[in-house]
């Protein structure tokens, strides 16, 4: 078996293992979905109206809840100083990282998004508008996780400073896609811009943070 796939198909076993990474996030999901109807109250053309939205969030906390877990159990067990020192391209290594920790943690979350929205009185066209940006966003949300991650990871309590560095920077992730998934209720054609933006943001934090994030290890392991 190939290195690299050895070490996806390792951290998709430890995602699930520890924490239970996929469980823990789409449970998290549900309850963050589920408080909004109540929150709300009974009026369900505002609930669609505000469901794009509600998905979004709830994705995004989702998402930032696992991102500790992302070099923490590397660092803690030494399998962290084994990969800078190994030779391989820690940059490489990090993609192979975040690729398996978004398969574990992010998928479910898509997976689980138009369930969720029956929850939200969310329209067909609504839903699958959702669904096509959380699939292309999420991945920019970790992606720029894995950065605050490798920031943080020779911090004592790291994971509470994780959220705090990282939740600027997916602001732009969560605008566009509340916006591309709400303009398909009014305009269909209004839904390929911000679309588009958010595929580029994902591309560029896909080009960006394997660097800055195998630059923040060596830095931190230093």
């Amino acid at each position: 078996m190939s290195p690299l796939v050895a070490l996806y198909v390792r951290e998709l076993r430890l995602s699930v293992r520890i924490g239970g990474g996929a469980l823990m996030g789409v449970l998290f999901y549900l309850i963050v979905v589920t408080i909004f109807p109540f929150a709300i109250g009974p009026d369900l053309n505002l609930l669609s109206r505000l469901g794009p939205a509600i998905l979004w969030i709830g994705a995004l906390l989702a998402t930032l809840l696992g991102l500790d877990r992302l070099f923490e159990a590397d660092r803690d067990d030494g399998a962290l100083d084994l990969m800078v020192a190994s030779g391989q391209s820690l940059e490489l290594l990090v993609i192979v990282k975040v690729a398996a920790h978004w398969t574990a943690t992010g998928l479910p979350l898509v997976i689980a998004a138009p369930f969720l929205s029956l929850l939200l009185a969310m329209p067909v066209d609504v839903t699958l508008a959702s669904l096509a940006t959380l699939l292309v966003g999420t991945p920019a949300l970790t992606l720029l996780g894995a950065i605050g991650a490798g920031l943080t990871v020779s911090l004592r309590r790291g994971g509470l400073l994780l959220p705090i560095l990282v939740l600027p920077f997916t602001v732009p992730v969560l605008i566009f896609g509340v916006a591309a998934a709400t303009a398909v209720a009014f305009d269909p054609a209004a839904f390929r811009t911000p679309f588009l933006l958010i595929v580029a943001l994902t591309l560029t934090a896909a080009a960006i943070s394997p660097i800055a994030t195998a630059a923040a290890l060596r830095n931190g392991l230093d």
